[in-house]
């Protein structure tokens, strides 16, 4: 069973671009969803690498995670049937501790900017890059499966005012 255990932080500067790789984008459909957390997800990078996932909620902040490589041709398809869609550029960090990337959203979740960190255990130290802001690791309104379903352009200006998303 695969097993996903990551912390989440809005991105604050530009602090982060010095240790980024090439841009990826991607573009992820949301098929299915429920208000338990399951998901299911098609994402398709740079038009040449597909995926599968399945995702459902398991203690903390670790979260199951199938994810399967499918055709392309597939992948198009779903994502043409996704009632719920969110684009955005991914870059890997080059960081000693954890596996770290940053999303850039684009269209309706511009202008947010995330970092991901994906670790071994929940226990796990963690030094934090001071280009990170506030941890929204527990919020759901932060996931992907939430920001494609009610983008960040349709939450109320205060909100979007109070994380500076304006």
């Amino acid at each position: 069973m695969g097993l996903e255990i990551e912390r989440r932080f809005l991105v604050i500067g530009e602090g982060w671009r010095a240790l980024a790789g090439s841009a990826q984008p991607l573009r992820q459909g949301y098929l299915a969803g429920t208000l338990q957390g399951f998901t299911v997800r098609v994402r398709i990078i740079a038009k040449d690498q597909a995926w599968l996932t399945l995702k459902a909620p398991a203690e903390g902040i670790a979260r199951h995670e199938f994810e399967y490589v499918i055709p392309l041709e597939d992948a198009e398809s779903l994502w043409g049937l996704a009632p719920h869609r969110l684009t955005k550029t991914r870059y890997e960090l080059s960081l000693n501790s954890g596996d770290w990337v940053v999303d850039c959203f684009e269209g309706e979740n511009a202008p947010l900017v995330l970092a991901e960190v994906e670790l071994a255990c929940a226990e796990e130290h963690l030094q934090v890059p001071d280009w990170c802001g506030k941890e929204v690791t527990t919020a759901s309104q932060w996931n992907n499966a939430a920001l494609a379903h009610t983008p960040i352009s349709q939450w109320p200006v205060k909100k979007r005012l109070d994380y500076d998303l304006l």
